[in-house]
């Protein structure tokens, strides 16, 4: 039976007191229907038990302009232990950089790609080609999945982040994103919408793994 407050109102899921994961509770809200979601939550399971049983990956779907808003609603409960992040792509976001900066200001992490996730995905190959549409990336990224995996390409497969951390190479992946994100600084290039190919996934992924 759930437990009531003072008033003797049942409270919620996120009114009960939060067991404090040792290793970090990470809030991860994003505005994709299941690619982000299947990643991060296939990245969690693969994670050794120990270190599963000490650290909380929880990915939240909404809307683009709600963005902030969710991660700042979710955050707020127990807020000294979440580490927020919202993950999103370019693609045609209106306002993408005006999003990024916000939430930045707000204390919030920000794991964008441009043009899409699949360009994060695409470097467990050891690539990141100069793609500025998010469809031909998407579509380039599928022949590759399907030439490496035997499999067809979906973005709601629940096994995606394991298909191609076995067929690639993470650590290769996210020594690529951190070279590609340092070559768009030393060009010039400061502004998320003009750095392309690029993504800030890496430093997520990065924060996670070294937990183990």
């Amino acid at each position: 039976m759930a437990k009531k407050d003072r008033r003797g109102n049942r409270k919620t899921r996120e009114q009960r007191p939060l067991k404090v994961p040792e290793l970090g509770y990470y809030l991860v809200v994003t505005d994709t229907e299941a690619t982000e979601r299947c990643y991060f939550q296939g990245l969690y399971k693969e994670l050794p038990k120990m270190i599963q049983n000490k650290l909380v990956i929880k990915v939240v779907e909404t809307k683009t302009r709600a963005l902030i808003d969710k991660c700042l609603e979710m955050a707020a409960y127990d807020a000294q232990y979440r580490i927020p992040w919202i993950v999103f792509d370019r693609d045609e976001v209106k306002g993408f950089d005006e999003i990024i900066k916000e939430a930045e200001k707000l204390g919030i992490n920000v794991g964008w790609s441009n043009p899409c996730f699949e360009i994060w995905m695409y470097s467990y190959y050891g690539v990141m080609p100069t793609i500025m549409e998010s469809w031909t990336c998407c579509d380039e990224f599928e022949k590759i999945f399907q030439r490496k995996t035997g499999q067809r390409y979906s973005k709601s497969d629940e096994g995606l982040y394991e298909k191609i951390s076995r067929t690639g190479n993470e650590e290769k992946a996210l020594q690529i994103a951190r070279q590609k994100y340092e070559q768009c600084v030393r060009e010039g290039k400061t502004v998320p919408s003009q750095m392309c190919p690029c993504t800030t996934v890496y430093r997520l992924v990065k924060e996670i793994k070294k937990k183990v």
